[in-house]
């Protein structure tokens, strides 16, 4: 399994913005055995928070290893290390929306109601749309596919930053330059390749009237030299 999402998205504070997620599968997806979750993850910009996620860390250090791959597969999980797995994602990961057997939306004080499912599942589409976004909407974005009988537990990873104001237009002086640049070269060479072309074009014509005349000077000496043989 492969699931498609872009690696980063950029957001305008107060706007509404889509964010993609695909997923591609051997399977047909049998909305009775489909699972998907999205999740949240803030970023750590404070060094205060970082200690605090370090603690954390070390509590359930030990946990985290004994369920390294529910993130990745399911393939060498035993059974009850399920539960495991799932304690682990809810505690590092905001779990905001989810599927089983239908699309639920989950409470959640970061997001309120802001959050829709804007997918379509026939076509293997997962996508979700945060209206109104604010700068706390800002942090990483998992999107988690489970398609039994595929064993592979997919996992998309978006970096989601939110703008208070638009970056600045590309200066496009340079561009403008290399292109008229271009064009003036282009221009000169096919300039060049005509004037070539009629050059040499007025020297075969030069060539072929020489030799015509030549031809028909040729004629005129046999016909004077026929006439007086005659006489």
């Amino acid at each position: 399994m492969d699931v498609l999402v872009p690696q980063q998205i950029n957001a305008l504070n107060g706007t509404n913005i889509r964010i993609p997620c695909a997923f591609t599968s051997c399977y047909k997806l049998d909305p009775s055995k489909f699972a998907m979750n999205w999740t949240y993850q803030e970023t750590l910009n404070s060094t205060e928070e970082m200690v605090r996620e370090n603690k954390r860390l070390k509590m359930l250090n030990i946990i985290k290893i004994l369920s390294f791959q529910c993130f990745r597969s399911y393939t060498i999980l035993l059974f009850h290390h399920f539960s495991q797995c799932t304690f682990i994602q809810n505690f590092f990961f905001s779990k905001f929306m989810t599927y089983k057997n239908r699309i639920t939306p989950l409470k959640s004080t970061r997001f309120g109601d802001r959050v829709v499912f804007s997918g379509n599942l026939d076509k293997n589409d997962l996508s979700i749309t945060i209206s109104d976004v604010q700068l706390t909407d800002d942090g990483i974005y998992n999107c988690y596919v489970r398609n039994p009988p595929d064993r592979i537990l997919g996992h998309g990873t978006i970096q989601f930053n939110v703008l208070t104001e638009l970056p600045p237009p590309r200066d496009s002086t340079i561009a403008v330059a290399i292109g008229a640049s271009v064009g003036g070269i282009l221009a000169l060479l096919i300039l060049s390749m005509v004037v070539v072309k009629c050059i040499r074009r007025h020297k075969n014509q030069e060539l072929i009237s020489d030799e015509q005349k030549m031809e028909e000077e040729g004629k005129v000496d046999g016909e004077g030299g026929t006439e007086e043989a005659t006489k």
